[in-house]
């Protein structure tokens, strides 16, 4: 039975091998888009369950509370001293606590030196908690020794070469100190889809060190830099957990100084480690984390795509009806039943997507490295390694066999074998109507990509082009260290004798980054001085930061050199900080009194609101104060026609300055634009998937095109003979495509302006979707359809209609 199939098929192949491919093609193609975004959700969704006890770890979380209870800061690290706290007051309920430590020392050894993003001071319970496989040492090392370090293969094999690393010695660069490490541990490398990457593990021990020992670190509730991790017990549930924190945090931390308790300010939360990759878009993150918005929409487009690919071929099928509609009749007469034909031309169908699925396989083994370089991915397509890949190739090939195939067995079965012998054939109008809505359904999916790419398009263009309230252009952003902050300065005269240097200054963060820092304030309102309860974050800053940023002081002025109090009372703040403290205007807070952080001071100056974090987040209150010793980024305002050696002459003085560190500049627009990547690779995959829908749809229309053609040839070659234009058989076969175009547009502008104003909710700042955008997908889809319709259309038209009429 299965041999005669492929028999058919053989045979149509031979007889209508143009047919029979852009069957193939569009359902291969469909299969292998589906097969690429299957395993990148698949990645996706394995993230962190490698570990052994992965359905029990949970990562410590921190919030900070405006008065009005909404989050105003939430970030995926936690002070020190709470992974201990929680073990100690639930020890029922935990297993273990381990907390990291991420730094990027210079790591040296001989003559190598590199600076190491995925270096990470740990607790010496990593490996109870997390299951990465030690190959040699013990797994206690690091709270045995305090100059302990383990390393992964990958670092070995850097660092070492073929040498046995254990007991080597590195030197790492600690906060301007030369100290040693030995190595006494390796590991495997850390799998890809882990939500974050470990190169290094260190002792705790210098970390502890620089807090002023366990005690003082214990004491911290400020340095929200630690990463910490919970083993629960066995059948303890995350969110009863959580439910006790609050009192934690009372009972260890107590009430502020207006007699409120801490949890009313602040809150811990805790995070299913499986959670964490695709749930979890924090202020702060090890590493950038994916988003399980993007997995449905991926999800959502290779449906689409499998659709339309399968409609594409059963309105081929149907167009083609009249070439087997004499074989049906024949059959019947000689005696098959409907469900004979059904299974007939099922098996063809299946036979058809298996083939299909062969050149699937295929695109996807060419394609796969592209998609996965493009997706960042380590994705694989091994069949051997992955048997269980085949099983899904196989449901992969009877699901789309099952639905591209089902309509057309049903419609070709269904034939009346006395109209089709006697050559009166004619397909009712409710398979019409319902191969229309097929080709309406097409057209509505390549609309709302068209509306997808259009406003994603324009969303970027808006975010790189909207202007951030400072002059972001040829600012070059270089890391400090001590020496260089010590003696500021005299290197910023130095360099700013260059002629392509214009300013510098230094700042403890610049635009472009995250604003996590932040401590308490009081500030004098309505003639007395009371406790600020919103978040006001801090940047540490040289005199010259509003002019070298170019940030306009909107009252007041900006801090000055010659006024000596600025460096220790002096607050500049922006516009939204005012308005979050309760000032009427800027004017009104300038001269006011104003406490942060211990610093007793007042306003000198406003500056004008701008942004200083991506467009993805709202403007916050900023407090800008003169810290030199606490700033360590170096920000260069350079001129644009001498910016090549203007770069090689910092370049120079910084392997003078910082010896064994890479010259690594980072351009503050550059590092604006490194923000919206996702979205980027958003609009790539919009672009790409949407231009593939178009293609399939044509051939859809194409096929439709065909199927009516073919049933009113007689009637055109007699509208000929009647002296009909080839205009107006062409306007008469089109309008009734268009019609289903129009309402496909229809359908999917409603669709379409809701699912993308969803996605633009993700931005603080965002544009609106006018018409334009709805009409300009309209018009490519209506414009394409026109050109495939008229093909087609004006063929028909040319034909000689004496032949249209004999060949009826």
């Amino acid at each position: 039975m299965v041999s005669n199939y492929f028999k058919i098929v053989f045979r149509n192949t031979k007889k209508h091998p143009l047919y029979v491919m852009i069957n193939i093609f569009g359902l291969a193609v469909g299969m292998a888009v589906s097969i690429l975004i299957l395993l990148f959700v698949k990645h996706e969704l394995s993230y962190d369950k490698y570990h052994e006890n992965s359905d029990r770890i949970v990562r410590v979380s921190r919030a900070w509370f405006n008065q009005d209870g909404e989050i105003s800061l939430h970030l995926g690290h936690a002070a020190p001293p709470f992974g201990p706290l929680i073990k100690s007051d639930f020890g029922d309920d935990v297993e273990q606590t381990v907390r990291f430590f991420n730094f990027n020392p210079l790591v040296k050894y001989n003559d190598d030196a590199f600076v190491e993003e995925r270096f990470f001071f740990a607790d010496p319970e990593v490996f109870e908690v997390f299951s990465w496989k030690l190959l040699e040492g013990k797994s206690d090392v690091l709270g045995q020794f305090s100059d302990a370090i383990i390393l992964t293969e990958t670092m070995a094999k850097k660092y070492f070469g073929n040498e046995n690393p254990i007991g080597k010695t590195l030197e790492l660069e600690l906060v301007g100190n030369r100290v040693p490490f030995q190595v006494r541990g390796l590991m495997e490398d850390v799998p890809d889809n882990s939500h974050f990457q470990v190169d290094f593990l260190a002792s705790m021990r210098p970390v502890k060190d620089f807090y002023g020992g366990e005690e003082q670190m214990m004491q911290n509730y400020g340095s929200n830099n630690f990463s910490t991790y919970l083993l629960l017990a066995e059948g303890v549930k995350a969110e009863v957990l959580e439910a006790k924190l609050p009192e934690l945090i009372d009972r260890h931390m107590g009430e502020n100084q207006a007699g409120v308790p801490a949890s009313k300010g602040t809150q811990l939360f805790l995070w299913p480690l499986t959670d964490i990759h695709l749930h979890s878009n924090l202020d702060s993150e090890i590493e950038p984390n994916g988003n399980i918005d993007y997995v449905y929409v991926y999800l959502a487009v290779a449906l689409f795509i499998l659709l339309i690919a399968c409609i594409n071929f059963m309105n081929l099928s149907t167009a083609r009806s009249s070439l087997r509609s004499m074989e049906v009749g024949l059959r019947k007469v000689m005696g098959a039943d409907r469900s004979g034909l059904v299974r007939q031309f099922m098996g063809e169908s299946f036979v058809l997507a298996f083939i299909a699925l062969v050149f699937a396989v295929i695109l996807v083994f060419v394609f796969l490295p592209v998609f996965a370089n493009f997706t960042d991915k380590a994705l694989s397509f091994n069949l051997i390694k992955n048997p269980e890949y085949l099983f899904g190739l196989l449901g992969l090939a009877l699901f789309v066999g099952l639905i591209s195939g089902s309509y057309p067995a049903l419609f070709l079965s269904g034939f009346t074998p006395s109209k089709v012998l006697k050559g009166v054939f004619k397909a009712g109008s409710g398979h019409k109507q319902f191969r229309s809505a097929l080709v309406t359904g097409q057209f509505a999916i390549s609309v709302m990509l068209i509306v997808a790419v259009l406003v994603v398009i324009s969303q970027l263009n808006f975010m790189q082009s909207k202007d951030l309230g400072f002059k972001k252009d040829d600012l070059v952003v270089l890391p400090a260290n001590q020496n260089i902050t010590s003696n500021y300065l005299i290197l910023k005269d130095r360099l700013e004798n260059h002629p392509g240097i214009r300013e510098v200054s230094i700042s403890s963060r610049v635009p472009s980054g995250r604003l996590l820092d932040s401590q308490g304030a009081s500030a004098e309102v309505n003639g007395e001085l009371s406790q600020v309860n919103v978040r006001i974050a801090d940047i540490h800053v040289a005199h010259n930061f509003t002019q070298t940023f170019g940030i306009p002081i909107v009252a007041g002025r900006t801090f000055d050199y010659l006024q000596a109090t600025d460096s220790t009372e002096a607050f500049v703040l922006n516009e939204a900080a005012i308005r979050a403290i309760g000032w009427l205007s800027p004017e009104e807070a300038v001269g006011k009194q104003f406490n942060y952080g211990g610093r007793k001071g007042y306003v000198t100056g406003v500056m004008k609101d701008f942004h200083f974090e991506s467009l993805h987040q709202p403007i916050v209150p900023i407090v800008f104060m003169i810290s030199v010793d606490r700033s360590n980024l170096v920000t260069i305002k350079i001129d644009a026609d001498k910016k090549e050696e203007t770069l090689a002459y910092l370049k120079e003085e910084w392997q003078q300055l910082r010896p064994d560190y890479p010259f690594d500049p980072l351009f503050v627009d550059e590092g604006f634009n490194r923000q919206y990547e996702a979205e980027n690779k958003v609009k790539t995959i919009f672009t790409f998937f949407a231009g593939l829908a178009v293609l399939i749809s044509i051939l859809g229309l194409l096929g439709l095109t065909t199927f009516e053609t073919e049933q009113r040839t007689r009637e055109i070659g007699i509208r000929k003979v009647m002296g009909a234009e080839t205009f107006n058989i062409v306007t008469l076969l089109g309008k009734d495509f268009m019609k289903l175009v129009f309402f496909g547009f229809l359908i999917a502008v409603p669709i379409s302006w809701y699912g993308m104003s969803q996605w633009l909710e993700d931005f603080a700042f965002r544009i609106g979707i006018s018409w334009q955008v709805f009409l300009i997908a309209g018009l490519v889809a209506g414009l394409i359809a026109a050109i495939t319709v008229s093909g087609q259309a004006i063929k028909a038209a040319l034909a000689n209609p004496v032949k249209s009429i004999k060949n009826e």
